[in-house]
This record gives structure tokens, sequence and C-alpha cells, in this order.
């Protein structure tokens, strides 16, 4: 309960998360359709990172558990894949490349950018200019929560990685990212 003032969760954004989650699942649904994980056919940082987050509304919280068994059975399929990874011998060429990705992947992005990137991008407005709460408008709702300096470090740690690559491999990571309201979150200083 303490954490809740870190994610925005309250009854004034219950529907938006309850909706996200849904669309969220479905587009997993669709994914783990086509690869095993969400960048190929072995684990990566972006399946660990949602791992972590899938564990406890699979695995603790019966609510959530609950959706995620009626909407989209390849999501528990890949969180029980994902915590017992034994006897798997991963290759190079099980990474896709980004231009063979299938376009499931476009929707997992889709919701990020909707929900996500614009919680990231207010919330770091707010810390660089000192605000102790953020307000903004996602999905067509209001988001407010406090402010948490730490989403403003992972947002400068982002750009700081892609300003980082060559000019191809940006290249293909707007390619990727265009269309899904992820492109936002590559600030352009």
């Amino acid at each position: 309960m303490g954490r809740l003032r870190y994610v925005g969760s309250s009854d004034e954004t219950a529907a938006l998360i309850d909706a996200s989650y849904r669309r969220l699942l479905q587009a997993l649904e669709n994914h783990f359709a086509e690869l095993p994980f969400l960048l190929g056919r072995r684990p990566g940082a972006a399946d660990f990172a949602l791992f972590g987050q899938f564990s406890q509304l699979l695995g603790v919280e019966p609510t959530s558990r609950a959706i995620a068994h009626q909407l989209s059975m390849r999501t528990v399929g890949w969180m029980g894949l994902t915590e017992d990874l034994s006897g798997l011998e991963p290759l190079q060429e099980d990474w896709q490349s980004p231009e063979a990705l299938p376009g499931s992947l476009q929707g997992v992005l889709a919701e990020v950018g909707r929900v996500y990137a614009p919680a990231l991008l207010a919330n770091a407005e707010a810390v660089a200019a000192g605000e102790k709460h953020w307000r903004t408008r996602i999905d067509g709702d209001v988001w407010s929560q406090q402010s948490f300096p730490y989403q403003a470090k992972c947002l400068r740690w982002i750009n700081e990685e892609y300003r980082a690559l060559g000019d191809g491999d940006r290249e293909r990571v707007d390619a990727l990212l265009a269309g899904t309201g992820c492109e936002q979150i590559i600030l352009s200083n």
C-alpha cells in the first residue's frame, strides 16, 4: 500500500489501469502466439523486466491472475517458461533482428506508448521542475501521482543509451518504435 503513491493507483485511475492491463494481456497473447519471448526464441532484458511486474500480477494478486487466465493463457505460459529457464540452451540466432520481429510486438509497444510513455514524460517534467506531484491526461483520463525521481533517471538512461547507438542502430530503433507512441520518450536533447 505504501508504494501506491509511486504508481498512481487510486480510485481515480482504477478504470484506466484495468483497461490497460487487459489490452496489454491481449497484445501479449497475440505476440506469444508468434514467439516464445518478446524479442525472439530466448529471453532478454525486456522479458525479465516484464516478468518482475507480472510475477506479482499473475503469481500473487488473485484478481489480476484471474483476468490473465481469462484473457491470455500464453502470457501465463510465458510466465512459467521465464520463471524456470533450466535446460534452455540459447543460441545467438535465437534473437530476432528488429526487421524480422512480428507485427504483434507493435501491439505490445503501442500499449506502452499509450499509457506508460506519457506518464514517464509527465513525471520527468515534474521532477525537473521540483514538483512533488504531477497530473496529466493518459488515454483520455486524468492521471495524478507523486513524482518519482527513479523513473526520471530511467528516462534519462533510455535516452543516453539511444544516443550512444550508431546511426544505423538508431534508425532501426526508430523504425521499430514508429507509430507506437514509444517514440515520444526519445528526447531530442
